[in-house]
């Protein structure tokens, strides 16, 4: 099975891409494989994510957080690092999502800069607290700071599940284009903001900005996952 994250450039762009060849689940796997495109694209000066085509992501691997509370904690913190390493990273962060993005992938979508999703029919959103699983502090604080207010109850404690468009005005995306544009524009959007962004006034903004959530979600992380656990509904 060929891996199920690529990096690649595209100038100064380094593009990201999760294709697990079905739901996209955010694995074990795909985290150390983001984890590694991360490492690798240091030097990029800007950062894009795609997934595959009408799924970005179905949420956390369903497998494991069904294999008891420790391993459902462990892969629920390390999404939430790897959110956090998202939305604290140095150059800006882009995300291109056609379809399904539910759970951690919305997560992941709060987690980016700029959120670009297609037209395809599809799913956005968090139904953690209907499928029994209390959403952790990094997700709620994601939440906060990206989604529109009018929404935020909705989204979160009420577990709303949003169309594309809707996705829109709750704030989960930032707008949305035919599916056959949407790699041409966020890349064009990429290449834009690497020429017009200075990178040292960017990451020091980025650090003021939101350096004190960063701090407070990593440093609370493990009493978080303490409580965390997936409850029969």
């Amino acid at each position: 099975m060929s891996e199920p994250v690529t990096l690649e450039t595209h100038g100064d762009v380094a593009v990201i891409r999760i294709d697990d060849g079905k739901a996209n689940a955010l694995s074990h796997e795909v985290i150390d494989g983001i984890n590694r495109a991360l490492d690798d694209a240091e030097d990029a000066g800007a950062i894009v994510l795609f997934g595959r085509e009408g799924k970005f992501s179905a949420g956390f691997d369903l497998s494991v957080m069904k294999d008891g509370v420790e391993a459902a904690q462990k892969l629920t913190g390390r999404g939430g690092e790897l959110c956090m390493r998202l939305y604290g990273h140095h150059r800006p962060v882009l995300v291109g999502s056609d379809g399904h993005a539910l759970a951690a992938g919305a997560i992941v979508l709060m987690s980016c800069d700029v959120r670009i999703g297609s037209d395809t029919p599809g799913k956005i959103g968090l139904p953690e607290i209907a499928i029994g699983i209390a959403l952790p502090v990094f997700a709620l604080e994601l939440a906060r700071d990206r989604l529109s207010r009018r929404h935020f109850t909705r989204a979160t404690m009420l577990a709303a599940s949003y169309s594309p468009e809707e996705a829109v005005d709750a704030g989960f995306l930032d707008e949305i284009v035919p599916a056959v544009d949407l790699e041409s524009t966020v890349l064009d959007r990429a290449a834009a903001l690497v020429e017009t962004l200075n990178p040292i006034a960017f990451e020091n903004t980025r650090r003021k900005s939101r350096g004190a959530m960063i701090n407070h979600v990593l440093s609370t992380l493990s009493d978080d996952m303490a409580t965390f656990e997936v409850l029969d509904n």
